[in-house]
């Protein structure tokens, strides 16, 4: 199959195809080059290029398309099959049932990340009715995912998020402007929590670092080659200076009995339980995903002592 015909045209002058052969033909076409679900690819991708509704394509199968239709099509059938992230080529990524705005220069959000929320939400739970609005701190926010969706479902909640790039700083705000959360949530680009002077004053610090090894590169997927290196590998491969800053950022930054929870690849629940462990956290341990993975590790400042 031609990659023309792959995406979504007629191969020959036989006349326009109903969408749902151009719907079969793409499917074939993205399954073809190893794509992931490539019918619901080929569902999302049809229907950005022609400007309807997903549930739209089921309910217009029987409808010829014509040629000047498909010419977007094909062109992001062929982002497609190049292997580019979908979330970029669709503009967004849903995280929390919440749409973020993703594109090249930002990490695009993944559903186990969402237990971070989660754990955060569960934090704030049972707070007195008169204690002040809690404090959260992100390292390393990317898209703003983590920090809009908890600001989003704690209204009262007051949000710094750090991170590094200011491209992904940018589609951060827009998130939270999207969501209605901007004026909760500021954004500051340095390292870890250096540029934010007031401390000790969060209650749950929270953070998605780089968690993939330079030598596993060769084993991940074609897609992340179109995602911003510095968010996906750990700097210099030094999984203990990485967790221990965060480790250290967490004691200095948190309030008594405040709450850290970072994200992990399974490989290195133990290095960062150690790390937690020497800047002074307790209670730590590890909280396993769906598929039974370890994925984040939990640790709690000590409580005050008179």
């Amino acid at each position: 199959m031609s990659e023309r015909a792959g995406a979504a045209a007629s191969p020959g002058g036989d006349g326009p195809k109903t969408l749902l052969e151009v719907l079969r033909r793409t499917t074939e076409f993205l399954a073809a080059r190893g794509c992931d679900a490539p019918r619901l690819s080929a569902e999302l991708l049809l229907a950005k290029g022609l400007g309807m509704r997903r549930l739209d394509l089921y309910l217009h199968f029987d409808r010829p398309l014509l040629e000047q239709e498909l010419v977007p099509c094909r062109e992001l059938v062929r982002r497609a099959a190049s292997r580019e992230p979908l979330a970029y080529i669709l503009g967004e990524r849903e995280f929390w049932s919440l749409a973020m705005e993703v594109g090249p220069g930002v990490l695009v959000p993944r559903p186990e990340t969402e237990a971070l929320v989660e754990l955060t939400l569960e934090a704030l739970k049972g707070r007195a009715g008169d204690a002040p609005p809690p404090r959260i701190a992100e390292i390393g926010t990317g898209s703003g995912c983590i920090s809009v969706a908890v600001a989003h479902s704690a209204p009262n909640a007051q949000i710094v998020a750090t991170d590094l790039s200011a491209a992904a700083l940018a589609f951060a705000a827009r998130n939270a402007a999207r969501h209605g959360v901007a004026e909760r949530v500021r954004w500051l680009q340095c390292r870890f929590l250096d540029a934010v002077e007031e401390k000790p004053t969060f209650d749950v610090l929270v953070s998605n670092p780089p968690y993939v090894l330079p030598s596993e590169e060769s084993a991940l997927p074609p897609e992340l080659r179109f995602e911003p290196r510095e968010a996906i590998f750990i700097p210099g491969g030094d999984a203990v200076a990485l967790y221990g800053a965060i480790a250290k950022a967490a004691a200095s930054r948190l309030l008594p009995e405040g709450a850290c929870f970072v994200e992990i690849g399974e490989a290195l629940a133990a290095t960062v339980e150690r790390c937690f462990e020497a800047a002074g956290l307790v209670r730590v341990r590890r909280v396993r995903d769906l598929a039974g993975l370890d994925r984040v590790v939990v640790g709690y400042l000590p409580a005050a002592t008179n």
